[in-house]
């Protein structure tokens, strides 16, 4: 599904085995586990080496520059991806939320890009260019407009379940496994993107006021809110509607208020709130997208427009700026469909890099300073490696065919650029290397 409010509990289904089912709890919970050993890699990471780029930065740090740039182009997929794939999503409510309100809708022509019925998605390229508006400003003005955005997405997903519980039927619940623990195994891989909130935190390492102590909570803590309320509005999304209807709208948690109270009212509050909150997502990722490109582009990995910041604001503008344009467009004018299940692999892949580099930089470096370390180690970042691998191995040809292009780019633009331009191929002794702090 484009977006973690949008229906965290019923991915868009691109082929039958990776289609959605009644076991969506279990996805949820897969998901989750699978987040969550990674999620305790990147809270001693983030402890540790508090700096923007996230798993790249981390991967900088312990393994050298070649898997650095192979993760940190992971991320570009991963971020770029999601970010439309989610302005997607806040369209189909923007929609509903047009139609509860005045009676119309945009028309099929303006709300859908080639291939998909229209000629140009026009509210995906709308809330990528506010998320940037709302990101030239700085951090600190950004991450206040987030957090009034976040209050009304929890907000929004606690109602849909106060609500949507009264319409439950426990028949839909039969055949809780009807495509078996490979559909799940699948449906879980491409919904995994849902939870990349976490890894997009970690990248504002350098924008925070005590990245070693706040980073690993606000890692933690999230992981466990986004879990809890993603299973709790699984439950209730498919006990209220049979789950092979997710199929047909993006905007399915507002049909279900609407059904369940026989009032469009709460359908269409739902889908204010939803406008709201999906704006948010768009933010956060965006973000992410921007501090990941900042990182290496400071490293000499890609060009340094993308390093270059506002005096006044601190925000790295240029980067901003081509970023939301680049993501904007994609999501406007290109039907993302099963591309959109790049978006999960390239995170399971950054996430797999991570478990193996908290293992890695406690071998290398064993006095470094950690404000939070992975217990168990190294069973319980190995167990997340395995989840990520096992993940990625449930995603479609198509998705690898795609994933293994992008690598292939990737290495090529490595070869021919980055390597001869690197802050290793060209040290600069006025540079502090950040990396190493």
């Amino acid at each position: 599904m484009p977006a973690p409010l949008a229906t965290p509990c019923a991915p868009r289904a691109t082929n039958t085995r990776a289609a959605p089912s009644n076991a969506t709890i279990v996805l949820d919970v897969i998901a989750g586990l699978t987040a969550l050993f990674s999620a305790l890699s990147y809270a001693e990471l983030a402890g540790t080496i508090p700096v923007a780029g996230s798993s790249y930065s981390y991967a900088y740090a312990t393994m050298g520059e070649l898997v650095a740039w192979v993760c940190g182009w992971c991320l570009i997929l991963e971020y770029g991806v999601s970010v439309a794939a989610v302005a997607v999503g806040w369209g189909e409510y923007l929609n509903e939320l047009l139609d509860g309100t005045i009676g119309v809708t945009l028309p099929a022509v303006l709300s859908a890009p080639p291939g998909d019925g229209g000629i140009f998605n026009l509210p995906a390229l709308i809330v990528v260019l506010l998320a940037m508006t709302f990101l030239l400003g700085g951090a600190r003005e950004s991450a206040r407009a987030n957090t009034i955005m976040v209050v009304v997405k929890i907000a929004a997903l606690v109602l849909f379940c106060a609500i949507g519980v009264q319409g439950f039927r426990s028949g839909n619940y039969e055949h809780f496994m009807p495509l078996g623990m490979a559909g799940v195994s699948a449906a879980g891989a491409t919904l995994f993107f849902s939870y990349i909130g976490f890894d997009a935190a970690s990248t504002a390492g350098e924008e925070a006021k005590n990245a070693q102590r706040d980073l690993p909570r606000a890692i933690m803590l999230s992981l466990v809110i986004v879990t809890v309320l993603y299973v709790l509005v699984a439950a209730v999304a498919v006990g209220a509607k049979p789950w092979r209807t997710f199929t047909d709208s993006e905007a399915s948690l507002a049909q279900i208020m609407t059904d369940v109270t026989g009032q469009s009212f709460w359908g269409t509050l739902l889908a204010f709130c939803a406008v709201v909150a999906i704006a948010s997502v768009v933010l956060t990722v965006l973000y992410g997208q921007t501090r990941v490109l900042f990182a290496m582009s400071r490293d000499g990995l890609v060009p340094k427009v993308f390093s270059k910041v506002h005096p006044k604001t601190g925000a790295p503008r240029a980067n901003t700026l081509i970023v939301s344009l680049f993501c904007g467009v994609l999501a406007a004018a290109i039907p993302l469909g099963q591309l959109a299940d790049a978006t999960s692999i390239g995170t399971l892949f950054a996430f797999a890099l991570v478990n193996v580099a908290v293992v890695v930089l406690r071998r290398t470096r064993p006095d470094m300073r950690r404000t939070f370390r992975v217990p168990l180690s190294p069973v319980l970042p190995a167990l997340g490696f395995g989840f990520c691998v096992w993940m990625m191995g449930s995603l479609s040809t198509v998705t690898w065919v795609v994933f293994g292009v992008w690598m292939a780019v990737g290495l090529v633009f490595y070869f021919g650029y980055g390597q001869r331009r690197s802050r290793l191929a060209t040290p600069d002794p006025s540079r502090v290397r950040t990396h190493q702090k």
